[in-house]
């Protein structure tokens, strides 16, 4: 069977094209990696899904290798080593499922900042090919379709909106936001209130947030979490255009000079198996969809396929930033019971200096601890001299710690600066165990993501004081969020310096789209997640269009 769409992959870039093209009565595929899950599949067990992920590949079976910059000189290793993993969930719906859900738009300057700023030394920054004004309405279709909750937020750098209103209303939020909106108001600061993935209300077959707190690294139970495959693949299967193959590993596409021919994919007893189609979408995650190009080399095109620009792989993008935190107990504005209040969000975050005069900055999130006990306990098993605990006194300490505080934590977001040392390649003496190349991913950032995330550190921990946090920690780095993944296949107008055109369909072969993260120049001071969403209906919009 020749299919009319054939996509790889099926998370937020895959999704909304399996969605539409359904819907619009053409035959699609979906190649996934992964296997199926579904609400019931989904627990609250730690062992399972976050200290020994059942949702990621053995290590030691499919790894990556990684550089890094280490006294003067690259120094590369694989993955297994370290158990620093780069897979971020091999199941239907990708890493969609396993997100925390906070949803952020770029806004119009992040579509232009080499106009905006200018380029900066030792950068690789481009305008994008399209606007803002392109991506709103998309940016809208995914709060009504995919399921966005909220409340808009009146600021300087507010986003122009074409409706008012979000399409679901607020998740419920946790007491201590009132510390933090007196803590901004005091300050001069203008608290944001966070748009999450999460629905608020039932939807067709999904019920709404039933407020576990089990949001990040886990699986939804009730389907509240917007994730790809709970609020689209669901309902694109009843259309009976959709198939679905899973535990389908696309090792290798095939192709001529002009049309990608036929994808090469391994099941789950490594049989080679084939599908043929009139439409290819790849859309595996930024990382490991320049491996494949990469990897599917033939005669016409020596350096990877689509690659005549020899741009695949390059100028990946990730988030800079890092994390704080501060402890808070019961006090005269927030007393034991209110403080302990289990589930409700902060959804609370600071972006004030998204954009400055002289350099681009971010955004910051708000949020508590991650509902993992048992790496909660394991932080409290030494006392303050560094020495560990035992018995009754490691009893004893853990309690106090569960009981008598809770952590809020800051994350920070700023621009990962594209240049010329953050790269996928591929390397022949790494390969996995189907004897197919891994992913080298060489991390190199810019200076400039650091001192962005400096900045904006300042800030964050000035608003932890002023809420009475004690024993604040901040801890910025220049190391890559494995979670958050982009560029490698950058979209532009000029064929030789990018690899897709500005529908995100290959220079090279026109029945290939890149839907993923991989088409973005600049990744915005924000998760990715929601303009991936946006970017990959807007594609299904163009291949309707086009397709016979």
């Amino acid at each position: 069977m020749v299919y009319d769409i054939c996509i790889i992959g099926s998370g937020a870039g895959a999704a909304p094209i399996a969605y539409e093209l359904s819907k619009a009565g053409k035959k699609v595929v979906i190649l996934e990696k992964g296997s199926i899950y579904t609400e019931n599949d989904f627990s609250k067990d730690e062992l399972a899904f976050v200290r020994k992920s059942v949702l990621t590949p053995n290590l030691k079976e499919q790894y990556h290798t990684i550089e890094e910059f280490v006294n003067k000189k690259w120094v590369k290793f694989p993955t297994y080593e370290t158990a620093w993993n780069w897979w971020n969930g091999s199941l239907l719906g990708g890493s969609s499922n396993l997100m925390s859900g906070y949803f952020h738009r770029l806004k119009p300057k992040d579509f232009k900042l080499k106009s905006v700023y200018g380029k900066i030394k030792n950068s690789n920054i481009v305008d994008w090919p399209i606007s803002y004004d392109d991506l709103e309405k998309y940016y809208t279709k995914v709060e009504e379709v995919v399921g966005v909750s909220g409340e808009v937020t009146n600021y300087k750098h507010q986003e122009p909106r074409s409706k008012q209103n979000y399409a679901f209303k607020p998740l419920q939020e946790h007491p201590i936001t009132k510390l933090f909106d007196n803590a901004c108001e005091e300050l001069g600061y203008t608290p944001y209130k966070v748009p999450r993935a999460i629905i608020s209300e039932d939807k067709n077959h999904r019920k709404s947030c039933y407020y576990s707190n089990f949001c990040g690294s886990y699986g939804c139970s009730s389907g509240a979490k917007s994730s790809a495959r709970a609020s689209l693949l669901v309902d694109a299967l009843k259309t009976n255009n959709l198939t679905i193959k899973a535990n389908a590993f696309v090792y290798k596409l095939n192709s001529n000079k002009s049309k990608v021919t036929k994808a090469y994919y391994y099941t789950k007893n490594k049989k080679t198996q084939t599908i043929q189609a009139k439409i290819f979408v790849l859309a595996a995650q930024a990382v490991e969809t320049s491996r494949l190009l990469l990897n599917s080399k033939n005669s016409f095109y020596p350096d990877g396929l689509a690659n005549s620009s020899k741009q695949v792989g390059k100028n990946m993008i990730f988030t800079g930033g890092g994390i704080g935190s501060a402890e808070f107990s019961e006090n005269e504005k927030l007393n034991h019971e209110e403080l302990f209040t289990q589930g409700l969000f902060v959804n609370r975050a600071l972006k004030d200096w998204y954009y400055t005069s002289k350099f681009k900055g971010g955004t910051i999130d708000f949020l508590f601890d991650h509902a993992n006990p048992i790496r909660k306990a394991n932080l409290y098993k030494k006392d303050g001299e560094d020495n560990f605990l035992f018995g009754e006194a490691l009893q004893e300490n853990i309690y106090k710690n569960f009981t008598q505080k809770r952590v809020l934590n800051f994350e920070i977001f700023t621009d990962w600066t594209p240049n010329d040392n953050c790269f996928v390649s591929v390397d022949e003496k790494y390969k996995d165990k189907y004897g197919i190349p891994v992913a080298n991913i060489r991390i190199g950032a810019h200076k400039q993501d650091l001192e962005a995330a400096n900045f904006l550190a300042l800030k964050a921990k000035k608003v932890l004081v002023k809420m009475g946090g004690k024993n604040i920690k901040v801890n910025m780095s220049a190391l890559a969020s494995q979670n958050l993944q982009a560029g490698g296949c950058r979209f532009g107008n000029n064929k030789k310096s990018s690899v897709l055109n500005k529908y995100c369909q290959s220079h090279d072969l026109k029945n290939l789209f890149v839907s993923d993260g991989s088409f973005m120049p600049t990744g915005g001071s924000v998760p990715h997640t929601w303009t991936i969403y946006a970017n990959s209906f807007r594609i299904a919009d163009y291949i309707k269009a086009i397709v016979s």
